[in-house]
């Protein structure tokens, strides 16, 4: 185990590295964050912010000889640069976990190999492969195969025709072609697991998006009991076939007839188990902490049910946002992650609303959506 007083170390400095260091600073671990963004949110509140690239070998080295162990914020960070820190510390999650889910067609050819359905799929090398597409295929969505995220990376698609000039769009590099499916609804499931195998599940959230964004969660999902077993059964089993040791977030369709497919998954804490922070006896990012040192890992206990809501960059269309609307909420929860321009699509923020009824929690957060973007008048 790594007791508190070790420097622990994060690869990005975006806010879930802000809330994995202020989670790591409470439980009393010094936290240093390698990232280049001058004004990195999470560089902001850590010990030491070393501004570099992922793949600088002296940032890489000095981490290495300062940190008992180093995790990792978001899945694009090169697995290459994990693999070089596991030589001489403890990294979690390992790069070759990271490595499947950096890419789209390593990672639905590893669901498969999970025995989990996902979307029918066409893998697009060469302009040869576009010719072969089969009809039924369409509508679809093209999707570039790796650094695609939040949206980015993706173009709807109705026909052969159009799937040409969007992989073109795409830089006619590697791409998945995902069929488009009739969604009742989206869940994801946040699981923990410890090096020894342990593993604990985080209440199933019902998420919806806005443009390819997360909006708003809900937990516990509105879905039969039945149905939210088997996808935090499902994440369990992606988490233990990957030998997984950390925090990692699995995304999944629920189709009209009640069928679960796996989407994708995430190596590290997700925007849907924000609501952790306030809803539950442990956060996603304590978890992160007491895997990545080895310590038993918290209870995931529901405490009350709970709303959570991004909060984009579009909220400051008018100026500062009337947090005022969000404290008027008692049992509303803000969280700011100190970036300092609001842009369109960026995630600035979230708040979380808990309620004894999610009904309740669900309306009252809608209002204060609805105050702060006073643009968007109808629930996604």
């Amino acid at each position: 185990m790594i007791y508190s007083g070790a420097m622990l170390g994060i690869l990005g400095g975006g806010q879930l590295g802000r809330m994995f260091t202020h989670a790591a600073q409470a439980m009393g671990y010094p936290v240093t964050v390698l990232d280049p963004d001058p004004a990195s949110p999470a560089g902001a509140v850590a010990q030491v912010h070393l501004q570099a690239d992922y793949a600088d070998g002296a940032a890489l080295a000095q981490l290495a000889a300062t940190c008992a162990a180093v995790t990792t914020e978001f899945e694009n960070v090169p697995a290459a640069s994990l693999a070089t820190l596991s030589a001489r510390c403890v990294v979690s999650p390992a790069a070759d976990a990271v490595a499947v889910a950096q890419d789209r067609v390593a990672e639905k050819a590893f669901f498969g190999r999970c025995g989990l359905g996902v979307v029918p799929y066409a893998v697009i090398h060469t302009e040869a492969d576009l010719s072969a597409l089969a009809p039924s295929l369409f509508p679809a969505i093209m999707k570039r195969a790796r650094f695609g995220y939040d949206g980015k990376g993706q173009v709807p698609v109705a026909d052969v025709a159009a799937a040409r000039a969007a992989w073109q769009s795409l830089g006619a590099q590697c791409c998945v072609l995902e069929q488009r499916i009739d969604l009742a609804c989206e869940l994801s499931v946040v699981v923990a697991r410890a090096a020894d195998g342990a593993t604990r599940v985080f209440p199933v959230a019902e998420n919806q998006h806005r443009h390819g964004i997360l909006d708003v969660s809900m937990v516990p999902a509105r879905v039969a009991p039945a149905l939210a077993e088997q996808a935090a059964q499902a994440a369990v089993a992606i988490a233990t076939t990957l030998q997984y040791c950390g925090v990692l977030a699995v995304e999944f369709f629920v189709t009209r007839s009640g069928g679960l497919l796996v989407n994708e998954m995430a190596p590290r804490p997700h925007n849907s188990g924000h609501y952790t922070l306030d809803a539950c006896v442990n956060s996603q990012f304590e978890q992160q902490v007491r895997a990545l040192c080895g310590l038993p890992l918290g209870d995931t206990q529901l405490l009350m049910p709970a709303v959570m809501v991004n909060i984009l960059g579009e909220a400051w269309t008018k100026g500062v946002p009337e947090w005022s609307r969000v404290f008027a909420c008692a049992t509303a929860k803000l969280h700011l992650y100190g970036k300092q321009e609001p842009r369109h699509g960026r995630k600035m923020g979230h708040y979380t609303v808990m309620h004894q009824s999610l009904d309740t929690a669900l309306s009252e957060a809608l209002a204060i959506r609805a105050a702060l973007y006073p643009q968007w008048r109808v629930a996604s």
